[in-house]
């Protein structure tokens, strides 16, 4: 039974509480309980379980089949692996995906102090913004701001980021070797900003993504800030013990 709390609506505990057995009690492609099963199970209204369910549905969750019902998604499918993936558009060519990128933002701006500490240069260091939407068959899936040291750049224009990936810009443009990425990965909720370009509700949840990126001299290349879908991604990783 779901239980009154002041702070969280009742559809939205029932949302977590449908998560959970989804994620580990339900077969993908299972049929899911009835909207009066489920009002009977947890005590609420047929509303608050239809709002759930949207939500589920928008999250990908769930699936509704006209005169059958509300089936399980197989989470698998909905979610792509982020571990040592470099390039989005890589990425998704390799998992017979259509990539597509639309440049929001392209501008030269100054380094505040907390972009001159994360690239490593010096306070008003001139620097290339670019906000960019990533998507995949059409669906919005990542929204990231990229921050460039614009001295390494100097040619670098906004026709020229849109003809091809950013990686082959640097590796064929201008000789910039990735020796390697530092990525950091966190949870939480989507800005109202963000939630509009990505198709979700404010306060949705998020995967937050950091990575900082170095040349074969150890120099910072690249700093980007990316917000992805929490339905549409998923981080794994492996630990040998030797």
């Amino acid at each position: 039974m779901v239980k009154s709390n002041r702070k969280r609506p009742l559809y939205d505990q029932l949302v977590d509480l449908l998560k959970g057995k989804i994620e580990n009690e339900f077969e993908p492609d299972s049929l899911l309980p009835s909207e009066r099963e489920l009002v009977d199970q947890y005590g609420v209204s047929r509303t608050t379980v239809r709002q759930a369910l949207q939500e589920l549905e928008q999250m990908n969750y769930i699936y509704r089949r006209h005169g059958k019902g509300t089936f399980v998604s197989d989470l698998r499918n909905h979610a792509t692996n982020l571990s040592g993936a470099y390039s989005f558009t890589d990425q998704m060519k390799s998992l017979g995906k259509h990539p597509e990128t639309k440049i929001l933002l392209y501008r030269v701006v100054e380094a505040s102090k907390y972009f001159a500490d994360k690239l490593n240069v010096p306070l008003g260091e001139k620097l290339i913004k670019i906000k960019r939407l990533r998507l995949a068959d059409g669906v919005p899936m990542m929204l990231e701001r990229t921050y460039l040291p614009l001295k390494l750049f100097l040619s670098l224009t906004e026709e020229r980021l849109a003809e091809k990936p950013l990686y082959e810009i640097f590796s064929e443009d201008y000789g910039q070797i990735v020796k390697m990425a530092e990525e950091e990965f966190y949870a939480g909720i989507a800005r109202i900003n963000d939630s509009e370009f990505l198709d979700i509700h404010e306060g949705t949840p998020v995967l937050n993504l950091v990575r900082t990126t170095y040349n074969s001299k150890n120099e910072i290349i690249e700093y980007t800030l990316s917000v992805a879908r929490g339905d549409q991604f998923k981080y794994k990783t492996i630990h040998l013990r030797s």
